[in-house]
This record gives structure tokens, C-alpha cells and sequence, in this order.
């Protein structure tokens, strides 16, 4: 890589060029000579560059397993990369147990760390052939939150840095693999770190040895296999289902003293996994705090669901379990009539009584009585009573008391014929209606004034309940139970509707301009045909059917018929000497010598029936002023 920098240098690799022939391989005086010597050239000037603020910096770091290493380069105006200075040291003990992103990443932060002055305060590429540190040490990306603590601590070293992450294949990035896999031995005293010490202290408070799960991970087919690939480096792709669910958390795992760490947890072998739910559980928390104490200590695929299982299994905790979220509602139907279901419940004590509240469903019209004693004969005598003034309903719902539940009463309900049903034990929403009703004749009762009896307080109430408009069905109780609004004080504001009535009809007289006709039995009139050729025909009034109808006998071609007609239909004859017809169409111009002179008095009809009863009053007739 750098032998276009070296002078000579092929004259000087002679002797290590024939170790390469097909000839015995012997490491001789001649070999070592060649070796000192191009490693000198190398470490010369014309090899090195002087660092030079103005270049483009490049530092490639690499990890073996046995050694880090780092290589500080620029780039040169002809577009060659000269080194500036090189770096590489031995892994402790303890890291050379790292996982294989770990130790990529512990030379990252290496390089950096050695080469601080030349690459702080300005921008560089920093170069690894460990592709998943892109994803982790990324400026553009985040920390993975379960990515170890160790990884996290490094990330946060890196991020006081301006550089880009750039990935190059191993083949690309020799020299500082090169350095790697030749690491010089490191002077510094290695010390064990926080977070060694922090994993020791987990594995030992579990109540499962650090040791035990080390072994278990090794026996595990499946879990020794995790272990191997996160120690040396896992595949592009894996194809079995179980190792896939470690492959997509591969940068997350780590290995320590032998376990699997996923973060700072630990994965628990299979063997081991029962035992420590049953801890996870101990004091009976819920599935939130088991997996919140969980996410502290270990891990497994499927730890959330083995969890769930497991709390929902726990005898203990499932005899204590809360109520359950309220169930969606499922609401009665509405009856299409009053009185199909009524719905009963006892409200008290209040003031030393018990109330028997009945509610119809339809039309939400209340009933209430009031109690001494609430046993199941007097409930029965209520019901009677209510159910003879209204009739019997369908269906009756009621809860669970006493009362409704004894043999005397479904023995009462056999008898009217009716179905009866009973709400479940303490679920009073099912008998909502009474319930509610219930409550609201509660509070009206607390509000009555002091001086009112009980009973004057609740009449109250009830005849302003079934007046008033129900929220439900935004119409009163009353007009829906019997189609009509209960009178109140309140009306006697509003004007009077028959006031209205009678003026509206006399408005009508006065405007029609109608000339009143008398007629009494046995007159005789020209009566309105409508079946022959003559418009008027005689006949003879027999009886008054009506204030403004008559019965006349007339003779028609057919014979004697018996006509039914109104006031407007009838006219006196011309012979009849109460009223001629010309009077009803020729106005009186008064005549002098005729207008004192008496009437001649008619003889009383002779007949037994009595005078028709007249719709207004009689007319009195008198001659005018001028004439007299």
C-alpha cells in the first residue's frame, strides 16, 4: 500500500520475496535485515507526511482479536493518502471478551482518543470495515436505547467529534488491519471499568448465578450459537426463524463472563426462564410493574407475552382482581304503547318511610307509593291497586329484593300473566329507569320545604315530573301516557281558549249577514228538492230534528215522504199568514193607513208535541218611530 513511497523497496524485500516461492520456508539473518529495514523506510519521511492542517484528514481504525489498531492519514493534492501517524495496542483480558462490534468500536474510539490533538476542533472521516457501527456511531442516527452501556458511554465520547463514518471492506482498509493483527504491547495498566463492575453486580444479584447462566447459554443449541456469532461476527443473513429474532438485535448484544447481554440485561437460557417469572412475580405486582421490574435484570424472545401469561395465570392475583372495564350498553327497547313494561324499585328510608316506585318505560310516567311496610303481601296490594286503574302490563323488571324474589310474588305475576325480570345481583344499571327516577325523587324529597308533609312534597314533585318534558323522549309523561298535559297553576297565565272560541263564532255571524226564519210545527213551507224538475215544493213542518233542521211531509209523485232539511232548504208558504215569500225578497217601504192595524191572531195548532227549541232568541217585531 505504501510502496510507492519506500525507494529501493523491492531490492530491499528480495529476501522476503523468496519465502513466498515454492522453496522451504526459512526465516534467516537476511529476512530479518529486510524486515528492519523496510519497517524503517516506512517510518522515514518519505513514507510519512507531515501533518499538514489544511489536508483533508482520514483516520481508518480496525479490531482483531488480539489486537487494535489506528492509522492517521491526508490526502495529498494528487490524490494519494500519505500516513501521518500510526497507532495500535494488545486487547486486556477483558476486552478480548468483548463482542466483535464492541472491540470495532473500542478502535474507533481508540484512534480518537490517541490522535485527539490532530483530529478535535476540525472535520475528519473516520474509516471501520464493521458495518453496524454506521447505524450506532452515525452523526445523522441515533443511540439504539438497548444498546449496551458501554456502546452508549462510546457514543457519547464520539459525539464531542466532527467526522463522517465511512465504510471500506477489509481489503481496502489493510493498514490499519494490518496494525491490528501486529498490535504493540500496551504499557498502560489496564483497570477494570464501571461497567464491568455494574454487570458483575447484576449477574449476582439474580437469584440465579451469574455461572449458572453462563453454563446453561453454552448447553443451549440455540443460545451457544448467539454467543458465538456476537464473540466473532455474524453473518450478512441467517435463515433459521429462531436465530432471526437475535440477528435482528445483534447490535445490541454483547458478551460478559460468558453471558449473553441484551443492553443491560440478561438473557436467560430457557431452563432457567420459569424460575424467574416466578421471581419477577413475587409480592403479586401487575403485568406493568413485571415488565417494567423485568426490563431492569433480564431478557428473552417473548419476554412480554410469558409475563402476561404467567400474572393472568396467578390464582392469588386473580381473586383480587379489580372490576372489569364497564361492558359497551345494551339498552332496552322502547315499548310502542303505555303500561307494556313497568319497571319497580323501593326508595328509603327517607323520613322513617319506604317508597314503591313503579315506572312506565314508554312514556316514563311515574308512581309512587308510600310504605310502612315493605314485605311481599303489601307490594302485592300496591300493584293491585296501580294495576286496576291502569291495567296490567307485560313485563315487569325489578332487581333482586326480597320482595320480588319471594314465591308470594312470582306467584302473583303467574297469576295476572305476566313475564318478570329480574336484574343481576349488585348490577343496578339494569333496572336504570327505577334506578335513576329513584334518585331524582330522592333529591326533589331533601328539597321540600320544611313546613310541607312528606306527602305534600311528593304530589308536588310527581305532577311537575309528569309535566315536564323527558330528556329521553322530549315529550311529557303525561301527554305520551294519556295524550293529554295535566293542568297547573301555570295555565291560568294563558288566555282561555273557549273566550276565544265563542268570539271567533260571533265574528262569523256578524260577517255572514243572515237573516233569521222561524218556523214551528205544522207550517207550511217550499221546501228544496232535489230530485224532480221543481226546485221548491210544498209541504208541511212535522217536527224540529235539530236547533236549525226540520222534518217536513211532502207529497211527490212516489206518494206521502218524510224530508229531512236544513233552515237554509225551507221557505213559509205564500199562504201562511206568519210570513209571506215576498218578505224575503221585497223590503217594506212602510205603509201609513196599514201599518197600525193589528195582525189577526192566529189559532193555536192543535197538536201534543212540544214547541222546537229555538236557536236565538224570539224577534220583536215593532213599527218604526215615524209612523207613530
Amino acid at each position: 500500500y505504501y510502496g510507492k513511497f519506500v525507494q529501493r523497496l523491492s531490492t530491499l524485500a528480495q529476501p522476503l520475496y523468496r519465502l513466498l516461492k515454492q522453496t522451504e520456508w526459512t526465516w534467516d539473518a537476511s529476512c530479518q535485515l529486510a524486515f528492519t529495514e523496510i519497517k524503517a523506510a516506512m517510518a522515514s519521511p518519505p513514507v510519512l507526511a507531515h501533518y499538514d492542517p489544511k489536508r483533508p484528514l482520514q483516520l481508518a481504525c480496525d479490531a482483531s482479536q488480539y489486537g487494535i489498531g489506528a492509522v492517521l492519514s491526508q490526502k495529498m493534492i494528487n490524490g494519494s493518502v500519505r500516513p501521518v501517524a500510526y497507532a495500535s495496542r494488545t486487547l486486556s483480558s477483558a476486552e478480548k471478551n468483548y463482542s466483535q462490534i464492541e472491540k470495532e468500536a473500542l478502535a474507533l474510539v481508540f484512534g480518537v482518543k490517541k490522535f485527539h490533538f490532530y483530529v478535535y476542533g476540525r472535520f475528519f472521516t473516520l474509516v471501520t470495515d464493521h458495518k453496524p457501527l454506521k447505524t450506532i456511531f452515525g452523526p445523522k442516527t441515533g443511540i439504539p436505547a438497548m444498546a449496551a452501556a458501554r456502546m452508549q458511554r462510546w457514543a457519547l465520547t464520539l459525539s464531542a467529534y466532527n467526522y463522517a463514518l465511512e465504510f471500506k471492506k477489509s481489503t481496502d482498509n489493510a493498514e490499519a488491519d494490518c496494525l491490528s493483527r501486529l498490535p504493540l504491547d500496551s504499557s498502560e495498566k489496564q483497570s477494570a471499568e464501571e461497567s464491568e463492575t455494574f454487570y458483575s453486580l447484576r449477574l449476582e444479584t439474580l437469584p440465579i448465578t451469574g455461572q449458572d447462566i453462563a453454563r446453561e447459554t453454552r448447553r443451549d443449541p440455540l443460545l451457544s450459537k448467539v454467543l458465538n456469532f456476537t464473540s466473532a461476527g455474524w453473518p450478512s443473513h441467517v435463515a433459521e426463524k429462531e436465530l432471526k429474532l437475535f440477528f435482528d438485535k445483534r447490535l445490541e448484544l454483547t458478551v460478559h463472563q460468558g453471558c449473553l447481554m441484551y443492553g443491560m440485561r440478561v438473557v436467560v437460557p430457557p431452563k432457567h426462564r420459569a424460575f424467574l417469572l416466578e421471581e419477577l412475580h413475587q409480592g403479586h405486582p401487575g403485568i406493568v410493574r413485571c415488565k417494567e421490574l423485568a426490563r431492569s435484570y433480564v431478557w428473552w424472545p417473548g419476554i412480554d407475552a410469558d409475563l402476561e401469561q404467567h400474572v393472568k395465570k396467578c390464582e392469588e392475583c386473580q381473586q383480587q382482581r379489580n372490576e372489569p372495564a364497564p361492558a359497551p350498553l345494551h339498552p332496552w327497547s322502547w315499548p310502542t304503547s303505555p303500561w307494556q313494561r313497568v319497571h319497580l324499585d323501593f326508595a328509603g328510608p327517607m323520613k322513617d318511610k319506604m317508597f314503591l316506585v313503579a315506572v312506565d318505560a314508554h312514556s316514563k310516567w311515574p308512581e309512587v307509593y308510600v310504605m310502612q311496610k315493605t314485605t311481599a303481601y303489601h307490594t302485592i296490594q300496591c300493584l293491585q291497586d296501580l294495576f286496576s286503574r291502569f291495567g296490567v302490563p307485560e313485563t315487569i323488571v325489578t332487581d333482586n329484593g326480597p320482595q320480588f324474589v319471594s314465591e308470594e310474588f312470582k306467584s302473583f305475576v303467574k297469576g295476572f300473566g305476566g313475564r318478570h325480570i329480574v336484574s343481576a345481583a349488585y348490577h343496578p344499571s339494569t333496572n336504570g329507569l327505577a334506578e335513576r327516577f329513584v334518585q331524582t325523587m330522592k333529591s326533589a324529597l331533601r328539597k321540600g320545604r320544611p313546613q310541607d308533609s312528606l306527602q305534600a312534597t311528593l304530589q308536588t314533585f310527581l305532577m311537575t315530573y309528569r309535566n315536564t318534558p323527558h330528556a329521553t323522549t322530549r315529550e311529557t309523561p303525561a301527554n305520551l301516557f294519556i295524550g293529554r298535559r295535566l293542568r297547573t297553576r301555570l295555565d291560568a297565565v294563558k288566555p282561555s281558549v273557549g273566550g276565544r272560541v265563542a268570539q271567533q263564532q260571533l265574528s262569523d255571524m256578524v260577517r255572514r249577514k243572515a237573516r233569521e226564519r222561524l218556523f214551528n210545527i205544522n207550517d207550511e213551507v217550499l221546501v228544496r228538492n232535489y230530485r224532480g224538475p221543481e226546485k221548491w215544493v210544498p209541504g208541511t213542518i212535522i217536527q224540529q230534528s235539530g236547533p236549525v233542521s226540520f222534518k217536513v211531509r211532502v207529497k211527490t209523485n212516489r206518494g206521502v215522504l218524510i224530508w229531512r232539511r236544513h233552515q237554509d232548504q225551507l221557505l213559509l208558504s205564500i199562504d201562511s199568514s206568519k210570513q209571506s215569500i215576498m218578505e224575503d225578497f221585497i223590503p217594506d217601504f212602510g205603509d201609513p193607513e196599514s201599518a197600525n192595524e193589528p195582525l189577526p191572531a192566529a189559532a193555536p195548532a192543535a197538536t201534543n208535541d212540544p214547541p222546537g227549541e229555538r236557536r236565538y232568541p224570539q224577534r220583536d217585531r215593532r213599527p218604526p218611530d215615524r209612523y207613530q
